[in-house]
């Protein structure tokens, strides 16, 4: 990798001190003749306007939703900054989801932007604030390894950023005065890794208007803007459609490499690395560190270590999504026998979670509770249980979570969360538009039970010990119902069993 201490544009001298003794250690600095001859002879950047992003048609009608929330607020809304992954190099770049939902910028767009809604008499205006290319006359363009064109390569003048979002546009030095001006009240998307000096420009503002830096107004724009994504558009449905697909074809790819994974050993790496590059390929990148676990590694829900070897009588539990450019993402779960069949005790427990998905799908439908899928799932978990001999209360007494709980035991986590720009979307939102809340058309969840029954529990039969299953699908609600968007993957045993042997004999 390239360092981009040797081309930093030299800092200002201080006092006592030359300006070659302040330059970094591995610094080389430009001379005079190098500085004249590096703009010269480069063809002019394209005359055209680039063509809006496709979520562009779509975000006024996002914004406006939250202006009506917040008439009269001005609203401050970060992109986020890039974070240190080692020294002098950052982890790729994500926008923050909300700062995403509203521009149509998705990818590694925009390190260091703020979109910021400014109240009017009849709403807000939009205007975002980022850094648009400098010339090539500036040291900007060869000596700044963050913005410049040689390192980074060439970004967006204000005109093309405009025509990409549809948005006003100004350039980020402008943004402190913009926000110095009038004194109304300013509610804040609190970004873990916005720029400091961004939010010392707001609590200085706050300070002066009598504002505590962390008003609770800030929570109220969060929540909100949380809960704006609960129903989605027909942008975000067939983004979501699209990332089902397209991880369909990763999971698919992952079957085909099995007996490779199964030869060289630390298999799990394999798979993940087989998903992983085609995600990277489909999309922008894998939606959330993929659950490539094999064997009992299945029975730690958030195994992502990876670590183990594929072998051909083990259970190969994926849970993996691919995500689009423009964020969103898909989130499936399959339980795959490595060898391509099922053993009698794995295809028990594999039969018992599909049953309880199956129920839990049946019950995704408009004017049900988020909490009715979960609660359809689980009971059909439990009465398996009970039939197996596992619980020690009957059904009835463990589903009651004043008296019981104890299926809990195999099954620990919830079966349903909001998809759509984040693998957990919606976190923020409020309990009674969440968990309490009411299923509505154009919500998209997700529905995946599991049973997890690790090798060091005795209280399970000793032939299902170290087998984990989870099924899980990414569901939309319908006017009518729901529509399974990740139907494409099989879910029975008999379809599995048929479809992996299709790309492995």
């Amino acid at each position: 990798m390239t360092d981009p201490t040797a081309a930093s544009a030299p800092t200002p001298p201080e006092v006592g001190r030359s300006a070659e003794e302040q330059l970094p250690n591995r610094q080389t600095p430009f001379s005079a003749p190098f500085r004249a001859f590096i703009p010269e002879g480069w063809a002019p950047y394209p005359a055209d306007l680039p063509d809006p992003l496709p979520a562009t048609g779509h975000a006024p009608a996002r914004r406006a939703a939250l202006s009506a929330q917040f008439a009269g607020d001005r609203l401050v809304i970060p992109a986020g900054e890039l974070s240190v992954r080692s020294n002098d190099t950052d982890y790729r770049f994500r926008p923050h989801s909300a700062f995403a939902h509203l521009t149509g910028l998705g990818t590694d767009r925009e390190p260091g932007a703020v979109l910021v809604l400014e109240p009017t008499d009849s709403g807000h205006d939009a205007t975002l604030y980022f850094k648009p290319r400098a010339p090539r006359t500036d040291p900007e363009f060869y000596a700044d390894a963050r913005y410049g064109e040689m390192w980074v390569g060439q970004r967006e003048s204000l005109a093309e950023m405009q025509a990409l979002t549809g948005l006003d546009c100004a350039p980020i030095s402008q943004l402190g005065e913009a926000l110095a001006k009038n004194a109304g009240s300013t509610r804040v998307l609190i970004v873990a890794d916005a720029d400091a000096q961004l939010t010392a420009t707001l609590n200085g503002q706050r300070t002066a208007l009598g504002l505590g830096a962390e008003a609770a107004s800030d929570e109220q724009l969060a929540v909100a803007l949380s809960e704006l994504r609960l129903v989605k558009d027909a942008f975000e449905i067939e983004q979501m459609r699209i990332a089902c697909d397209v991880t369909a074809d990763g999971f698919e790819a992952v079957v085909a490499a099995l007996p490779e994974a199964v030869w060289r050993g630390r298999g799990e790496r394999w798979v993940e690395g087989v998903f992983g590059l085609h995600a990277r390929h489909a999309g922008n990148a894998v939606g959330y560190d993929t659950i490539a676990a094999s064997g009992d590694h299945a029975n730690t829900l958030h195994w992502i270590r990876n670590d183990g070897d594929l072998r051909p009588g083990d259970l190969l539990l994926l849970d993996a999504g691919v995500e689009l450019d423009s964020l969103y993402t898909a989130d499936i779960t399959r339980t795959l026998p490595v060898g391509g069949r099922f053993t009698p005790a794995q295809r028990r427990v594999y039969d018992a979670v599909l049953a309880a998905q199956q129920a839990g799908i049946a019950a995704a439908r408009p004017g049900a509770t988020f909490a009715d899928v979960h609660a359809a799932a689980i009971r059909v978990i439990a009465q398996h249980l009970h039939d197996w001999g596992l619980l020690p209360v009957d059904v009835e007494t463990s589903l009651n979570p004043e008296t019981g709980g104890h299926h809990r035991r195999w099954m620990v986590h919830g079966t349903s969360h909001h998809l759509g720009i984040d693998v957990h979307d919606c976190a923020l939102a409020r309990q009674q538009h969440y968990r309490e809340g009411t299923l509505q058309p154009g919500m998209v969840i997700t529905v995946e039970p599991g049973l997890y029954f690790k090798s060091s529990d005795l209280l399970v039969p000793e032939e299902l010990r170290g087998i984990g299953v989870r099924i899980e699908d990414d569901v939309l609600i319908t006017e009518t119902g729901c529509e399974i968007l990740s139907a494409r993957l099989p879910r029975t045993a008999d379809d599995v069993e048929a479809w992996m042997a299709r790309m492995l004999f």
